[in-house]
């Protein structure tokens, strides 16, 4: 069936090795977008998009970003950089397993005696295991340059097999771990990617500004309630879009109606600790508008982590309790570990987003299938 529309979509579906053009009624395409961007490898081009800046004013603005959110982000979090590792050793749970589906990229050393190591998909754990090691205080963290592979990942306009972000970690104190302490951490975060925004507006005059003055806050079950017959994405896309910017807490967690809104790693995140209004949950993701793509954008997934309680509870939930013997859960159900809260913050996403890109691959150099790179060839798209 071809409908009629604004825009093109183009869809790669792997089963049947076809590429499929159409277009989509303007009021269901950010949907649809958000749909095949989940399910299918794809490409998006907005009607008439040309970057505005040249491939080497790119390259000045990806530095200009890098340089100054980091250092907005480290003082807005009182946050020390550290150097991150590209391969961490199998079977210890250091690793990050995502939502426990997405297998790593693994190989056998000599260093280790012939044992395997794995490339990292992200540190959530490492963070907490190195502050320890670190012997940071409370009220201070560390930063660090992540770069890590997710040869499952999905690709899309935004998603790449390589990954970078700036993982941060900082310990609080038991006390701490309450949504007021998550909130002030996340208007902070958002506090240095204005400042990011406003800096390059000045540097760069074409990237106007367009994120709003505030962050709304809003909990999954009461995003689930607002739009009770949306889809998850559906519902991002709308609070997105009518808020502009918008945290939404809670994600992993069992809602009313038995759903959740996505899955989550049992093992870093809080997001079953019960908190006011029977909501529970001390994690997030930050998602903003974007307005090139004209679909919601998600930047950053973040959160109090898990004490030993809700490790166990969360464990037993996800149905992986034998993960209570690796090394570090052993560390942290001994208590040996540290409070802590952290996140990661897409560096590639966020370049793309301020840069006003259509396409991940204009400010990171990917892995793109043929066709894409040549489809955006066409259009104008220039892929590192």
């Amino acid at each position: 069936m071809l409908i009629r529309c604004k825009r093109k979509v183009i869809v790669k579906v792997d089963a049947y090795k076809i590429l499929i053009k159409y277009s989509l009624p303007c009021k269901r395409e950010a949907f649809l977008f958000n749909y095949i961007q989940i399910h299918m490898k794809q490409l998006f081009l907005p009607r008439a998009y040309r970057s505005l800046l040249d491939v080497w004013q790119t390259e000045h603005a990806i530095k200009f970003v890098k340089d100054t959110f980091q250092l907005a982000l480290a003082a807005e979090l009182k946050l020390r950089r550290i150097t991150a590792p590209i391969a961490v050793a199998a079977g210890k749970g250091l690793n990050d397993n995502l939502n426990g589906k997405e297998l790593p990229v693994r190989f056998r050393t000599r260093m280790l005696g012939g044992g395997e190591a794995e490339i990292v998909q992200s540190l959530a754990k490492w963070k907490r295991y190195a502050l320890w090691r670190h012997h940071i205080q409370p009220g201070l963290g560390i930063y660090t340059d992540m770069n890590a592979l997710r040869p499952d990942e999905g690709i899309s306009n935004i998603h790449s097999i390589y990954v970078d972000q700036w993982d941060w970690e900082k310990v609080i104190l038991p006390q701490e771990r309450t949504v007021e302490r998550l909130n002030t951490c996340v208007r902070r975060i958002y506090a240095a990617l204005k400042r990011t925004e406003f800096l390059l507006s000045e540097q760069f005059p074409v990237l106007q500004a367009f994120l709003p003055d505030e962050i709304y806050f809003i909990h999954a079950e009461e995003l689930r309630q607002l739009y009770p017959d949306k889809t998850p994405k559906e519902r991002e896309q709308l609070i997105a879009e009518k808020h502009g910017a918008v945290f939404i807490r809670g994600i992993g967690g069992t809602l009313a109606d038995g759903s959740i809104h996505d899955d989550r790693s049992p093992d870093y995140d809080d997001w079953s600790t019960p908190t006011e209004g029977n909501l529970d949950g001390l994690n997030g993701d930050i998602i903003v508008w974007n307005p090139v793509l004209q679909a919601a954008f998600e930047i950053s997934s973040m959160g109090i982590r898990v004490n030993p309680e809700a490790l166990l509870r969360q464990l037993k939930l996800r149905k992986c309790e034998e993960r209570k013997e690796l090394y570090f859960h052993s560390l942290l159900l001994e208590g040996k570990l540290p409070q802590t809260m952290g996140g990661g913050i897409g560096q590639s996403r966020l370049c793309m987003l301020l840069l006003h890109k259509c396409h991940i691959g204009e400010v990171q150099a990917g892995i793109w299938p043929d066709e894409i790179r040549e489809e955006c060839e066409k259009q104008g798209v220039f892929l590192f």
